[in-house]
């Protein structure tokens, strides 16, 4: 299943997880849900949705990459720091189903990283019956 995620900002931060858990059929009681991000300057994590982390989460990544630092990509797109950003983060993650729903953390949350925005993205969403 395919879902499309708005992102608002060049470094925008997005909850997805009820987005995700809406994606789940009620048909399947144990399993996992992997989510994956079919684009190279965007990732998915699994942290909290903490209004302050966030912050933190985008300023590290802005103090580890800076934008226009030299990259030799930027000769081409201008959006290495995206690039390298997407790959720290990574593009995936799997979560288990269990009881029909995600079995996350009591502060976790699937949360999208648009690394290289505004622009509108796309998620692929599978689930595996256990």
């Amino acid at each position: 299943m395919e879902l499309e995620i708005q992102t608002t900002d060049r470094l925008d931060v997005v909850d997805v997880t009820s987005t995700v858990e809406d994606a789940l059929s009620d048909a399947v009681e144990s399993g996992t849900c992997t989510v994956f991000v079919p684009h190279t300057t965007a990732g998915v994590i699994v942290n909290e949705n903490e209004r302050r982390l966030l912050a933190d989460l985008e300023n590290a990544l802005e103090r580890l990459l800076p934008r226009g630092d030299g990259y030799e990509h930027d000769a081409i797109d201008d959006n290495a720091d995206a690039h390298l950003r997407a790959t720290i983060l990574g593009e995936s993650v799997t979560v288990p189903i269990v009881e029909g729903e995600l079995a996350l953390g009591t502060w976790q949350s699937i949360l999208f990283v648009d690394c290289d925005g505004p622009r509108r993205r796309r998620l692929r969403v599978t689930v595996l019956s256990a």
